[in-house]
């Protein structure tokens, strides 16, 4: 399956939603459209990924690096997860400590 990238802004943060999946061959795509937006000065991101429907660790690395980046320049990266499968991947690895989760995109801006 592919993994379908599309991003907007919202004041001064970038939301960037995905559909598909995020695996070893389609996450470099979400790596360098993050890396696009963090380059751009776009350091507050919020990713949704309510319409994703497989995420392995290769994509959990792309998140990481992008939390470590937007935390440099200054910013801050929420995450949108309504899957309870895709939920549990973060509380498993504890990424949910270190990334806020939301329910909805208004959420992770306002959070």
């Amino acid at each position: 399956m592919e993994l379908e990238l599309a991003t907007r802004h919202e004041g001064d943060v970038a939301i960037v939603s995905a559909q598909g999946e995020v695996d070893v061959f389609t996450a470099p795509g979400l790596d360098a459209e993050l890396d696009a937006l963090i380059a751009e000065g776009h350091c507050r991101l919020v990713i949704d990924l309510s319409g994703v429907a497989f995420l392995d660790s290769t994509g959990l690395g792309v998140l990481v690096k992008v939390l470590k980046h937007a935390r440099e320049a200054g910013g801050w990266l929420h995450l949108v997860v309504t899957s309870d499968r895709i939920r549990k991947i973060f509380e498993i690895t504890g990424l949910d400590a270190s990334i806020p989760i939301f329910d909805t995109a208004q959420d992770a801006i306002a959070g």
